[in-house]
């Protein structure tokens, strides 16, 4: 077992001396998950005029001194259509949420606090100069750094960019990721399989990992164990930033995926791991794409691109490539991890971290009932329930 590599080394060379590849502009509409290659920079105070945080009356704070007090209303500003006179000396205006502040009225009564009759209004209850007003720049100032650069677009990010009046930020071009199934045994799914055929699964689940994790995944179909099959599918994917093949990764006598690669160049790293399941992993480099191969055991593979696609996909866009550990609460006793990591489906609930009973790798029912990986360093004691622990969640 001394020849197999730790996991933390594997990950630095999978990322080591990658680039973030190439900025381009991307519509709103086409940029969440995205990573931002520039900064986003304020073009405007936000909000630009002083405006109302609620339903009410837009008055000057020296007329609601003494309560109550009856008031005349001059007129109205709603959100898009301010007032454009001056409310004085005993003078309201009717406002609405988002309306501009009227010159002259310094705070807001809300209507639950107003009594109308006409054209008067009676206030019963107000604050101070500045209630409910949302100041001009309230929320952003012009030229404020509002998101940095390397910062992934989620909803919030997305509606900020917006507020931010920018149509087409510049976010790193999402990283290619060609799949290869590979091996005689496969049938596309869909296909008729013969009794010693399975489908092939995890091209799919390979797949929405790549895209969850920002990248654009290639299906290139399945290739035989044969040369000429895996070469003719190395052909495809030439135009990936990485290529992932999935099976023939172990040392068989059908195990021809290492061989092929080298034979059309590629530079292996290294090609057995300490980790558990997932042994067979193998990382080299085609020219300039980075190849992952791994095993062709379905959970095997899932777990593989759980923690080393998505890690280099991430290098790619620029962001951090450390394991997303997150400290959790063990929700069941466990056995000495021995000499491998051990990434073990398990169940999130409420902090807690229950590993499933069963942990085979060929078994894609008990993976899917998984929401998170418990994380076990290599020759971890026994542990019991209420511990601390670390997970990473699956991709979504």
């Amino acid at each position: 077992m001394s020849s197999l590599l730790d996991v933390d080394t594997a990950l630095a060379r999978m990322t080591n001396d990658v680039i973030p590849l190439p900025a381009e502009a991307v519509p709103l509409a086409q940029a969440y998950g995205r990573v931002l290659a520039d900064t986003i920079k304020a073009s405007r105070d936000q909000p630009p005029f002083a405006a109302s945080a609620m339903d009410g009356y837009a008055v000057r704070s020296v007329d609601i001194g003494t309560l109550p007090v009856t008031l005349n209303v001059i007129g109205e500003s709603a959100a898009g259509k301010r007032f454009d006179g001056l409310c004085d000396g005993g003078e309201a205006v009717r406002i609405f949420t988002g309306g501009v502040m009227p010159q002259g009225a310094d705070t807001i009564v809300i209507q639950e606090n107003c009594d109308r009759n006409g054209t008067n209004v009676t206030v019963r209850e107000g604050g101070p100069a500045g209630t409910y007003v949302r100041p001009i720049g309230y929320d952003f100032n012009d030229g404020d750094t509002l998101l940095l650069q390397g910062t992934r677009l989620d909803a919030a990010g997305l509606s900020l960019t917006a507020a931010a009046n920018h149509p087409t930020p510049l976010c790193h071009r999402k990283p290619r990721v060609a799949i290869i199934a590979t091996g005689n045994e496969l049938v596309a799914v869909g296909g008729k399989p013969g009794p010693d055929d399975i489908i092939a699964s995890n091209s799919a689940g390979i797949a929405a990992i790549v895209r969850a994790a920002g990248g654009d995944p290639v299906d290139c179909g399945i290739a035989r164990d044969t040369f000429e099959s895996l070469d003719a599918a190395f052909v495809r994917a030439m135009d990936a930033d990485i290529i992932v093949t999935l099976g023939g990764a172990s040392v068989g006598e059908h195990d021809l995926v290492r061989a092929a690669l080298e034979k059309r160049g590629a530079k292996m790293a290294f090609w057995k791991l300490a980790m558990q399941p997932g042994k067979p992993v193998m990382f080299g480099h085609l020219g300039d794409r980075r190849v992952i191969g791994l095993p062709g055991n379905p959970v095997s593979g899932l777990v593989g691109a759980e923690v080393f696609v998505r890690t280099l996909i991430r290098a790619y866009t620029g962001l951090p490539t450390a394991l997303p550990l997150i400290d959790g609460v063990l929700g069941a006793d466990l056995k000495p991890s021995g000499n491998r990591r051990q990434f073990m489906r398990a169940v999130l609930e409420n902090g807690v971290v229950t590993p499933l009973p069963v942990q085979d790798s060929s078994l894609l029912s008990v993976y899917a009932k998984s929401n998170c990986l418990l994380v076990r360093l290599e020759n971890s004691s026994a542990a019991k329930e209420g511990e601390d622990c670390q997970y990473i969640l699956m991709s979504a």
